[in-house]
């Protein structure tokens, strides 16, 4: 192998994220979308009655599309939003794992985007039936969720390894 073709790191099983790991991120996660949910909802009722919109409340709990509309929206900027600046959601900070590519690497938007679009597929949770612990959303966007501090280990050993046998 030539300088150029430099040797990449490759996440492995056993850096991923246990069950219980991704089952308290699942918590953690819903309880600040819930929290995101409510202050959303607040301003919007807010905006509803200042336009003299009385019925908006009511209107909400009878609409089962507008809830679902909501919530997915709520969703969807809960999670791009932490995980495209910082790979991690506050689950992810509460179980110190973070969201990489195949190599190790924070995932593009791009690739965040479409993550936080599988989330919304129906019966989505039971992909996590099995082992390893990944579900739709890791598998059909590449993506994985590891155990942070093992993650910068191996990729710090694995990396001065490469450098040591480019070096001979």
């Amino acid at each position: 192998m030539n300088q150029n073709q430099k040797k990449q790191f490759l996440v492995t099983e056993e850096l991923l994220a246990s069950h219980g790991q991704r089952a308290l991120n699942l918590l953690m996660d819903y309880m600040g979308q819930l929290i995101l949910f409510i202050i959303a909802f607040q301003i919007a009722g807010t905006i509803a009655l200042e336009n003299g919109n009385k019925d908006f409340m009511a209107g909400f709990a009878k609409n089962d599309i507008m809830q679902y509309t909501f919530a997915a929206g709520i969703s969807l900027f809960y999670y791009n939003i932490f995980e495209i600046f910082t790979a991690r959601t506050f689950g992810k900070l509460v179980t110190q794992t973070i969201v990489v590519d195949e190599n190790g690497e924070k995932p593009h938007h791009e690739v965040i985007l479409i993550r936080s679009l599988c989330r919304l597929i129906p019966f989505e949770i039971l992909s996590f039936i099995g082992m390893p612990a990944r579900g739709w959303h890791d598998s059909l966007s590449k993506t994985y969720v590891v155990k942070k501090w093992d993650l910068e280990q191996k990729k710090q050993k694995f990396y001065s390894l490469t450098e040591s046998k480019t070096e001979d």
